[in-house]
C-alpha cells in the first residue's frame, strides 16, 4: 500500500509529460487574409534571412526590413566568404552587382521569383554606426543590391547614423544604445524620442498604421514547426506566433515573418525577441499575425551560434524558393492565410 503514492505520483508526472508534449505538438493554426501582403524583417543572420525571402517571393512578399545584414546570396554558398559579407573585411566590401547578376541568373531558371517584382516592394534597411558584428559597409552593399536589384529609391530607406551595436532597437527594453551584446535588443533615442524599430520598419513596408497598442489584446501560440521542417534543416522543435484578438475573430489579417538573429532563439534568450521587439504592439492594432520561426545551435547540421542560414549549410540551393528553410517557413505563411 505504501507504493500507491509513488505509483501516484510516477502517473502523474506522466501525464504532465504527454500534456506537455501535446501543447508543444500543436498545429499552427488558420486564419482569414491576403498572402500578397505578407512582409518579413530580421536581425543579423535573421536579415540576410529576410532579404533571401523577399528575393526569393518577391511575387508575394511586398517588403522587407533588414537590421544589420548583408545583400542577397553574398556568400554564394561558401562559410569562407561570411566576413566579407558580414564588413569585417577592412576595404573590401561585398559586391552587390555579382549578387543582382546571380539572383537574375536564378530568376531565369524559375528558381526564385522574377525580379521585376521587386520594383514594388518597399524596404527598410538599418545598421548602426557602433556595430562590430556586421560593419556598416555590408549594410551599404544591402542597399545597392536592392538599388541594382530594381527597387525604387522612394521605396528604399536606409537608416545608418543611429550609435547602436548589433541590436534590435525598442524604445525601452534590452542593453545600452552601443552595447553588442546578447540578448541583440537595445534601446535608444533618436532626436530625443525614444526609437521603435518594429514600427518604423512596419511603417516603411505598410504605410501609415495605428498606433500601437498599450495594452496587448492577443496571445502568442506556440507550433509544431516539425510539420514544416525536419530535424535536419537545423530549424527548431517549436516556433511561435503572435495572433491579435481581431484575427481571431475573424478580419482579415496580414503576415509579417520576425527573424532572430544568432544566439536569439527562444532556446538561447527567452522570449526577449518574440515578446519584448514591440512588433506585437503594432500588430495589435493593425490586423497583423506576427509569424516567429526559430532556429537553435546544433551540431548537425553544424551551427554552433544558432543562425540562419545565409551561407549554404542546409545545402547548395539554400538561398532558392525550395531551399529548407525557406520553403518550410514560406509553408507556414501559407498556413497561417489557408482559412477563407
Amino acid at each position: 500500500m505504501k507504493s500507491l503514492p509513488r505509483l501516484a505520483v510516477a502517473v502523474v508526472a506522466l501525464a504532465t509529460a504527454f500534456t506537455h508534449a501535446a501543447l508543444a505538438a500543436d498545429a499552427l493554426p488558420s486564419f482569414h487574409g491576403a498572402p500578397s501582403e505578407t512582409s518579413v524583417s530580421g536581425l543579423s543572420s535573421g536579415a540576410f534571412m529576410a532579404v533571401q525571402y523577399q528575393v526569393a517571393y518577391s511575387g508575394s512578399v511586398i517588403g522587407a526590413g533588414v537590421v544589420a545584414g548583408g545583400p542577397y546570396y553574398c556568400a554564394a554558398g561558401n562559410i569562407l566568404n561570411t566576413t566579407i559579407c558580414m564588413g569585417q573585411v577592412p576595404f573590401v566590401p561585398p559586391n552587390p552587382a555579382l549578387m543582382v547578376t546571380a539572383a537574375a541568373g536564378f530568376a531565369s531558371l524559375n528558381q526564385i521569383d522574377p525580379l521585376s517584382n521587386l520594383q514594388k516592394a518597399r524596404v527598410y534597411v538599418f545598421s548602426g554606426t557602433k556595430d562590430t558584428v556586421v560593419h556598416q559597409q555590408a549594410v551599404d552593399a544591402t542597399v545597392s543590391f536592392f538599388e541594382g536589384a530594381g527597387v525604387q529609391a522612394s521605396n528604399l530607406m536606409y537608416v545608418n547614423s543611429v550609435p547602436a551595436g548589433h541590436a534590435f532597437i525598442t524604445p525601452s527594453f534590452g542593453n545600452a544604445c552601443a552595447d553588442n551584446a546578447s540578448p541583440y535588443i537595445s534601446h535608444c533615442s533618436v532626436e530625443k524620442q525614444k526609437y521603435d524599430q518594429a514600427g518604423a520598419l512596419l511603417q516603411q513596408i505598410y504605410g501609415k498604421l495605428n498606433p500601437p497598442a498599450k495594452n496587448l489584446t492577443g496571445r502568442i501560440v506556440s507550433f509544431d514547426q516539425r510539420e514544416f521542417a525536419a530535424s535536419g534543416t537545423g530549424m527548431a522543435d517549436t516556433g511561435y506566433i503572435y495572433v491579435p484578438s481581431s484575427c481571431e475573430q475573424g478580419v482579415a489579417c496580414k503576415v509579417h515573418v520576425a527573424f532572430h538573429g544568432c544566439k536569439q532563439s527562444a532556446a538561447a534568450v527567452g522570449d526577449d525577441f518574440y515578446a519584448k521587439t514591440n512588433y506585437n504592439y503594432w500588430a495589435d492594432t493593425n490586423n497583423i499575425l506576427v509569424l516567429y520561426p526559430q532556429v537553435n545551435a546544433s551540431t548537425i547540421p553544424f551551427n554552433p551560434e544558432g543562425c540562419w542560414d545565409w551561407f549554404g549549410y542546409t545545402g547548395p540551393n539554400y538561398a532558392l524558393k525550395s531551399g529548407a528553410q525557406l520553403s518550410a517557413v514560406h509553408a507556414m505563411v501559407g498556413r497561417l492565410l489557408a482559412n477563407p
